[in-house]
């Protein structure tokens, strides 16, 4: 796998919740159909095809907010599977249509399989970074490496 990094990170911050909101049918009924939280749908799928990235052609996002092209890949599969449920119940539809929607499963299972390999990019990325030096909080001392053994003289 090629990394790209990410020129907009911050964006990032937005897509991968986004994705993984739309994997969890428990957080998409508890929150998305709870009148008084702030997420629901609309917010998802604007995060997704509008303001952060476009999973009707994210390629233009590969190394913007995506990483790799199985990324863009999978984030195109994504927005198939969702298009293919708002053509079949109309865009007006409310949140609880689409979640009974029978194509709704293959949107979750495809935003499942995208946020599987985000996370498992971004973790790859970060041990790259620890693995180059880098520290958090900035300027904090190295930790100790795995060949320091600090339990060796109990």
């Amino acid at each position: 796998m090629i990394d790209h990094g990410v020129a907009l990170p911050y964006y990032r911050l937005h897509v991968l919740p986004a994705v993984v909101a739309l994997a969890s049918p428990t957080w998409q009924r508890e929150v998305w159909l709870d009148p008084g939280q702030f997420e629901d749908l609309k917010y998802t799928v604007h995060v997704l095809f509008d303001d952060f990235c476009d999973a009707d052609n994210p390629w233009p996002w590969l190394g913007q907010c995506l990483r790799s092209e199985e990324e863009v890949e999978l984030m195109a599969g994504l927005g198939t599977a969702y298009n293919a449920v708002q053509d079949s119940i109309g865009s007006a539809a409310c949140d609880k249509v689409y979640l009974d929607s029978p194509g709704w499963f293959a949107v979750v299972a495809a935003a499942a399989r995208l946020a599987q390999v985000m996370v498992s990019n971004d973790h790859s990325a970060l041990s790259k970074l620890h693995d180059a030096g880098y520290r958090w909080p900035l300027g904090a001392e190295p930790v100790a490496s795995a060949t320091d053994d600090q339990h060796g003289e109990s």
